[in-house]
């Protein structure tokens, strides 16, 4: 008998397919109205927050911070297309049938297989690369100027990696008092 999916587990897709929309909808936006690798009559590019926050139309064939860019096509096309796809399959299954996780762990799950499926769409169906298109001014941090050029699906894999992690952190700081909380009491 099949088991039967609770809404707690189906609500927080919401959060994948919306991902997955702006995403995907804002990179057709910069498909269409900024041209790649180049830069606008006046050299820059196009500010949002003055030069702190810029819009710029890359490609990237490789993965995160341009590695792996070096590698053959076919290398390329298997490690960062069917191998992420595989994860991405493994993450549904373990979600799924996990029933520990909390609403927070939950959403970020979703969170982050839309930014994962976002970008593997680009993958499969973009030759030229995954679409990149926000640039950040860094401070000069780590050495780099800028970071690393990114999108949305990008972000929302970052915010909701990160939230996944300190979701566990607190709930192992919670986890004693709520074990002393239902400790028997001597008499």
């Amino acid at each position: 008998m099949a088991e039967k999916i609770s809404l707690k587990k189906i609500l927080p897709l919401l959060l994948t397919g919306l991902v997955i929309v702006a995403d995907q909808l804002t990179k057709a936006l910069v498909v269409r109205f900024i041209p790649v690798y180049s830069l606008f009559e006046d050299g820059s590019v196009i500010p949002v927050v003055g030069d702190f926050i810029r819009l710029i139309h890359v490609r990237n064939k490789a993965v995160a911070f341009s590695l792996g860019s070096g590698l053959p096509d076919e290398a390329r096309r298997l490690l960062f297309s069917f191998l992420p796809l595989l994860m991405i399959a493994l993450v549904f299954v373990v979600y799924f049938r996990n029933d520990e996780f909390s609403p927070l762990q939950r959403w970020s799950v979703c969170g982050i297989l839309g930014g994962g499926l976002g970008n593997l769409i680009d993958r499969f169906f973009r030759p030229d690369g995954v679409v990149d298109f926000i640039d950040c001014y860094f401070f000069g941090l780590f050495g780099l100027e800028r970071w690393p050029t990114f999108n949305v699906a990008d972000s929302a894999v970052v915010v909701c990696g990160i939230l996944f992690v300190l979701s566990f952190i607190f709930q192992a700081k919670s986890e004693p008092a709520r074990k002393k909380q239902f400790q028997e009491v001597p008499l």
